[in-house]
């Protein structure tokens, strides 16, 4: 999967992204990630890219022309990459980048939301700076609007580099252990279960015994359990968009009761 992040700050996103592991997966060639420099597209010597708002009002503006440019060095890039199999006389139609603008005003980031971004080939991640970005241009470019939560920051760098690391362990290969990203937190909405490792016990406490028991079953439906309760307990929101069964709706409220 290639991720192609336009930003003012490139050294910010290779020095978060080119470690641990999505640096490894870069370097296994199972993800690619370019960061753009919006100011290599500016069109004065002093590269800058940003002026004040029509109408007034505090802050600095990002202009149209440069994000524009670096966009469409991005979309060139892919397009010369992807070569064309059509005919003559019906040539392919060039697929419509997705283009994800990073602002307080999107929609709130999600596993589901990943899972769907995972399944692109290239993503385009636009990072805003400053008051935010001239309006003609996101009209002209961005597919997809994103928050990653109810507050605001002073760029789109941070929440990038979130999104790219949720989406890159989705990807084949990324994780060693390929399973693990699908009994993660959030999956049928739940969160996941408690976990232990050695020792046994540690402070006191110990490990519970259904777990050393080596009775796969039993584990799972302690692991299902736990999860459910977990949810109830820290995310009693997500409990609504989850398939419980009738069985794990009596247990569960069977231990509310208890």
């Amino acid at each position: 999967m290639n991720f192609h992040i336009l930003t003012l700050f490139p050294e910010m996103i290779e020095q978060g992204l080119n470690t641990s592991i999505t640096g490894r997966a870069i370097s296994n060639g199972l993800l690619s990630i370019e960061a753009v420099n919006i100011r290599d597209y500016a069109f004065n010597k002093h590269q800058s890219v940003d002026d004040y708002p029509y109408g007034g009002g505090a802050g600095m503006l990002m202009q149209a022309e440069p994000v524009y440019l670096a966009y469409e060095a991005v979309r060139k890039k892919i397009a010369e990459r992807k070569p064309e199999t059509g005919s003559d006389d019906e040539p392919v139609k060039e697929k419509k980048l997705r283009v994800v603008y990073l602002s307080p005003q999107g929609d709130v980031f999600s596993q589901g939301m990943a899972e769907e971004l995972a399944k692109e080939e290239d993503l385009v991640l636009l990072c805003g700076h400053y008051e935010g970005i001239d309006e003609r241009v996101l009209e002209e470019i961005v597919t997809d609007y994103v928050s990653i939560g109810d507050y605001v920051l002073t760029g789109g760098e941070l929440p990038a580099m979130v999104m790219v690391d949720a989406i890159s362990r989705l990807v084949p290969g990324v994780l060693h252990n390929n399973v693990s990203a699908e009994f993660e937190s959030f999956q049928d909405n739940l969160l996941e279960y408690p976990q232990y490792s050695r020792p046994e016990e540690w402070h006191g406490k110990k490990v519970p015994p259904v777990l050393m028991s080596g009775h796969h079953a039993n584990i799972e439906k302690w692991r299902r359990e736990q999860s459910i309760l977990r949810t109830y307990e820290r995310r009693p929101d997500l409990l609504e968009k989850s398939n419980l069964t009738e069985k794990e709706k009596k247990w569960l409220k069977d231990q509310i009761n208890d």
